[in-house]
């Protein structure tokens, strides 16, 4: 606060009535302490309010806040009636602040605040003031209670509750159009001066925006603000207190204004002729470009729908409209040809699917735009003159006869000549072929529609000068039926007659078959060979006929079986025919002409005996044959046993045994020194490769003598083996490693010649020959190197 503000308001306070007499005198009234002053103050309930009169009565203090003078500032006097002035008085102070904010003197009751007070903490104070007798310390008027409010002074700015706000408006809007309200806050007191008037202005954002002075409302300032031409603003707002005028406080605020989007510019296409390229050979749907109109605006506001509106294109492309990116995708919609055609015209429009009627002036919301689509010359493959073919051929044609033609061209304006071929996975028997140049099929091998009535070929053209270029067509081949195969019997017949059978009886009834299949259907005729006296056959003209007898009992002793050759014709032409032989069997019927037995030989076997019961029989016969053959097996496998019954498998075969022994200490190791030392005393041990049954006494071998041959040697060891009990019964693998006796030479070592007393004497190694006569030179000639 400067001084010139704090002058003012002290200057204020001064002139005010209130401020001018701070004494508070409280006379005694002459009514008794209880006496009342009714004051007729209506209350909500309806009942009066009823003051008490007092013997002193008291007003409200009033003390400026922001004090900085030095002393204590002064609040007012408190004084009564009965103060006689000679101190007899003591006056005494209690409630808020009291003896710490305020303090009184307690002879002259004037009241004094200790230090500054700020009348945003608290506005005002409530205390008790009470007059007593210093010597009797007696009150002498009874404890009132007064207030002391904090004049306000214009202190504190005004404050927003943000420092910087965030707006938008849309863009085009009238002039006045509410953004936002901007409101501030003002501490001081707003019911005493003007300190917490608060007044608007604007300091930056002139001329786009204004604010309302009383209510702090921003509006726009000036008509259609373009989004397009600038987005964002930036307004500075102040609030001052004191009703704006000079002096007053002020605190400011940044509101960040941004226009909105409205659709007021339509789409527009930046050429107005576009030109795009495609191959003829472009499949349908194909993409083969792009358009798109630019729009200034956002968002939905700059959605546009694409169509074509015109050309003569129209049936031969389509065009989709992509969301994403806003682009018209144009497509193919029908198979194109370059020979045909080279050249299309599209009209394409592009208009706003989010039209704003307030801007309706500023359109119209579409455009137009001119696509020109050439199509460019590929080497198309051959094009069959049809999308499939059928041909019909009889199965009797012969090999070599052409059954069809296939036509293919070259759709290139060069015209390419064409090569036909057959798909041989579509002919794996090679049964067609077809002429290369002209595309004529024609059968390699017979037709037989028995085996096969359709044949689904394939055919392909190639060009000769690119023959990556081809194209296949299906060929659908149909075998025509002729009459080619001679009826049969449709099954093979059990036939029999009873003996007792009479003439006319029905025996059989037979059917018959063909592989044909003849436009009018199968007719067949069925009739004898030859005159039978036994039998003749009747044609029931349904494909049927029936076996029928024609003598009057038959002898199966005599004979017991009849063969009826049958003759079976078609009706197709030409008129085809086969004999069927009938087997027709003698057998025993009962009465009612049930067979019992057809074979002679069942007589034979002895009355009332079954076929079941004859099985029986043989089964059994086997069974027991079968336990015999079992048995003798087992007496011959008893007698075989082997004379080691082992756990193991026993064979010729050398096990191998993988173990590097024991060392020295391993005692029932071999001890190949037996072999190198005949003479030496060998102790028998047990064999550890298989269990003995019995274990035997050990014992000694016969030591062999000195300077025995090796043959010998070799030959006992061998009888040892063969008597010892405990030896395995097969074959195995003894090795004596026998050094032998010892060397004629003697020892040539020199070892033990530095023992001897007297020299070696080497002469005779001159005697032993030419291949001792390097070592005769060595060790030779002793005499002559010890004279030297």
């Amino acid at each position: 606060m400067t001084i010139y503000q704090f002058l003012l308001l002290f200057l204020l306070w001064v002139c005010l009535p209130h401020f001018c007499s701070p004494e508070i005198t409280f006379r005694r009234t002459p009514v008794p302490q209880q006496r009342l002053l009714a004051a007729h103050v209506p209350r909500s309930d309806g009942k009066l309010l009823h003051r008490q009169k007092r013997g002193w009565m008291w007003n409200q203090f009033f003390l400026l806040e922001e004090y900085t003078g030095s002393d204590y500032q002064y609040v007012g006097k408190l004084h009564s009636d009965q103060d006689k002035g000679d101190g007899s008085l003591k006056y005494i102070l209690s409630g808020d602040g009291a003896g710490t904010l305020f303090i009184i003197d307690e002879k002259t009751g004037d009241i004094h605040a200790t230090r500054r007070i700020d009348r945003e903490e608290k506005a005002f104070y409530t205390l008790r003031a009470q007059a007593i007798n210093r010597r009797t310390l007696r009150p002498v008027e009874p404890e009132s209670e007064f207030v002391i409010k904090i004049h306000d002074i214009n202190d504190n700015e005004p404050t927003f509750p943000e420092e910087i706000y965030t707006a938008s408006v849309p863009e085009m809007s009238v002039v006045g159009t509410s953004v936002v309200q901007v409101t501030a806050t003002d501490a001081d007191d707003p019911s005493y001066g003007n300190s917490a008037r608060v007044i608007y202005s604007i300091l930056q954002g002139q001329p786009y925006f204004s604010v309302e002075p009383e209510t702090g409302i921003i509006r726009t300032a000036l008509p259609n603000m373009n989004r397009e031409n600038r987005e964002q603003y930036q307004v500075v707002i102040q609030a001052k207190d004191m009703g704006g005028q000079m002096g007053g406080l002020s605190g400011t605020t940044t509101v960040n204004i941004t226009l909105t989007d409205v659709n007021d510019n339509p789409p527009r296409f930046p050429q107005n002729t576009i030109h795009l390229r495609v191959l003829e050979s472009s499949p349908v749907g194909t993409a083969i470009g792009s358009v798109k109109a630019t729009d200034a605006d956002t968002g939905k506001n700059a959605e546009v729908e694409y169509r074509i509106i015109d050309g003569d294109g129209t049936d031969m492309f389509d065009i989709i409209t992509d969301k994403d990116t806003q682009e018209g995708i144009i497509t193919v919609k029908k198979p194109l040809d370059y020979e045909s055609r080279r050249l299309y015209t599209l009209k394409v429009e592009a208009e706003n699917t989010h039209v704003d009627p307030r801007f309706y002036y500023l359109g119209p919301f579409k455009d137009t735009t001119i696509v020109k689509i050439s199509l460019e010359d590929v080497d198309e493959p051959p094009v069959f003159s049809r999308p499939s073919y059928l041909f019909e051929v009889h199965e009797d044609i012969e090999v070599g006869t052409i059954i069809g033609t296939v036509m293919a061209r070259d759709p290139d304006s060069t015209s390419s000549p064409i090569r036909f071929s057959l798909d041989r996975h579509t002919d794996l028997d090679r049964i067609f072929n077809i002429h290369s140049g002209n595309g004529s099929l024609y059968t390699s091998k017979p037709l037989d529609r028995e085996l096969s009535q359709w044949h689904n070929l394939t055919v392909i053209a190639a060009e000769i000068n690119n023959p990556k270029e081809m194209t296949r067509v299906a060929a659908f081949v149909r075998i025509l039926d002729v009459n080619d195969n001679a009826p049969q019997f449709a099954v093979f017949y059990d036939t029999f007659v009873c003996e007792n059978a009479r003439p006319g009886q029905l025996i059989q009834t037979i059917s018959a078959v063909d592989k044909d299949d003849p436009l009018g259907g199968q007719k067949f005729f069925f009739s004898l060979a030859a005159v039978n006296p036994n039998f003749t056959v009747q044609d029931n003209e349904d494909n049927t006929a029936r076996i029928l007898t024609r003598k009057n009992g038959f002898n199966r002793h005599e004979i017991s079986t009849y063969l009826l050759p049958v003759v079976i014709s078609d009706n197709d032409y030409p008129i085809q025919s086969s004999t069927g032989t009938l087997t027709i069997r003698v057998c025993a019927c009962d009465s009612q002409g049930n067979m019992q037995s057809c074979s002679a030989e069942a007589l034979l076997l002895p009355a009332g005996l079954s076929t079941g019961a004859l099985i029986a029989i043989l089964l059994c016969i086997i069974i027991l044959l079968v336990i015999v053959v079992l048995f003798a097996a087992l007496k011959r496998q008893r007698k075989k046993e082997p004379l080691i019954l082992s756990k193991e498998d026993i064979r010729d075969n050398i096990v191998s045994y993988n173990d590097e022994g024991g060392g020295e200490e391993d005692t029932q190791a071999f001890d190949i020194g037996t072999l190198r030392n005949p003479a030496a005393i060998e102790e028998k041990k047990l064999r550890r490769d298989i269990m003995p049954e019995t274990l035997f006494i050990p014992r000694r071998t016969p030591t062999a003598p000195d300077n025995t041959d090796v043959r010998d040697f070799i030959n006992e060891r061998l009888k040892e083996h063969d008597l010892d009990p405990t030896a395995p019964p097969y074959d195995s693998l003894a090795t004596y490693a026998y050094e032998g006796n010892d060397s004629i030479a003697e020892s040539l070592s020199s070892l033990e010649s530095g023992t001897t007393d007297g020299d070696q004497n080497y002469d005779y190694l001159r005697e032993w020959g030419p291949r001792f006569n390097k070592l005769a030179e060595m060790y030779g000639g002793g005499e002559s190197d010890k004279d030297s």
